[in-house]
């Protein structure tokens, strides 16, 4: 069966998946062929069932503490297959509600494994994988529909065909200009196979840019160093931009900030007095090069410095800037202050 279509998406990841429904939205004829789960890595197997766990884990951790709030538990235990159900659970549903946005937008999913045989051609056939399993000295060979390489990252580029193409690729990774552009006219590529950052919120960025430009809009390009990194460990860590050593290295002359939990009072009251903000700016200019935090809830906070680098807010801005009381953000404001000697609870 040969089909025509105006986008043509290979793997159903965070970039992928809204690359397909940013175009679609913009009356594109959009495909999109996946070799697994919609919803890739990210949803199935990375970011989203392990942030269930963490979570499991963190109200286990919060039930042990009960005595520092005044409240009473007993028996406190965990049942780690009931842990994992309830992860793969949420895992499900939000690959199923993917399925769904497919439908909504009238995108064509097709479930197979993708080459790229020539310019503006794509061939689907249906995850299995012959395996050579060195036994006792012997080898044997075996069908398995999947085989998983828990080797760190590397882009999927393998068997589609791209170095054919022209594609140039590096260490897995294919070489793309700062609009995701392959040097293949047509033929770009977004997310985790583009090298870094390799996060689900700078693949999704990369396929609404890229639709957009397909339909003959104007977007502008990805940013790295305005995309925030997270970690989701306990405490949690948060960073944008430059840190101060680097930011030293390109030649900046620097005022650095610091405020610490235990100065904040909302902090205090959740029981979470251990972490600390840093800013970093560039005292010539203003410019903010970078913020880095550690403590609770510090992956929600980033965003607020985010923004601040997508507007090249400088100092006196977020200086300015009236922070709601009681709450963590209050010690954005502070370490800003702090930059510039002007902090009022430490």
């Amino acid at each position: 069966m040969a089909t025509t279509y105006d986008l043509i998406v290979i793997g159903a990841g965070p970039g992928g998946y809204v690359a397909a429904i940013r175009a679609a939205q913009l009356g594109l004829k959009v495909v999109i062929v996946e070799r697994e789960h919609l919803g890739g890595i990210c949803l199935n197997w990375g970011c989203i069932p392990t942030k269930a766990m963490l979570r499991s884990a963190e109200v286990f951790h919060l039930m042990h503490r009960a005595k520092e709030f005044g409240l009473k538990a007993d028996g406190i235990g965990y049942d780690l297959p009931a842990v994992i159900a309830r992860s793969r659970g949420v895992a499900k549903q939000l690959s199923s509600g993917i399925g769904h946005l497919m439908k909504k937008n009238k995108i064509t999913v097709i479930m197979g494994h993708a080459t790229i045989p020539a310019k503006g051609r794509v061939s689907v056939k249906t995850d299995k994988v012959t395996a050579h399993i060195e036994i006792a000295g012997k080898i044997e060979t075996r069908v398995y529909d999947t085989v998983i390489s828990a080797v760190g990252i590397v882009g999927n580029t393998e068997g589609l065909g791209l170095e054919a193409l022209g594609v140039k690729i590096d260490r897995t990774h294919v070489v793309t200009d700062e609009f995701c552009r392959t040097g293949v006219d047509g033929l770009y590529a977004i997310g985790d196979i583009a090298g870094a950052p390799w996060l689900a919120h700078k693949a999704s960025h990369e396929g609404v840019m890229v639709a957009e430009l397909i339909a003959g809009k104007h977007p502008h390009p990805i940013k790295p160093n305005s995309i925030a990194g997270c970690t989701y460990c306990h405490p949690q860590v948060a960073s944008v931009g430059l840190t101060e050593e680097k930011a030293k290295a390109a030649g900046h002359e620097l005022r650095v900030g610091r405020f610490p939990f235990i100065g904040n009072g909302k902090a205090i009251a959740l029981g979470e007095s251990e972490g600390m903000i840093k800013t970093i700016f560039d005292a010539k200019t203003g410019e903010m090069l970078g913020a880095h935090m550690i403590g609770a809830e510090v992956t929600e906070l980033i965003q607020g410095y985010v923004v601040g680098r997508t507007l090249e807010t400088t100092e006196a801005e977020l200086m300015e800037t009236v922070f709601p009381h009681p709450t963590l953000s209050e010690m954005m404001h502070e370490a800003v202050l702090d930059a510039y000697g002007r902090a009022i609870h430490f």
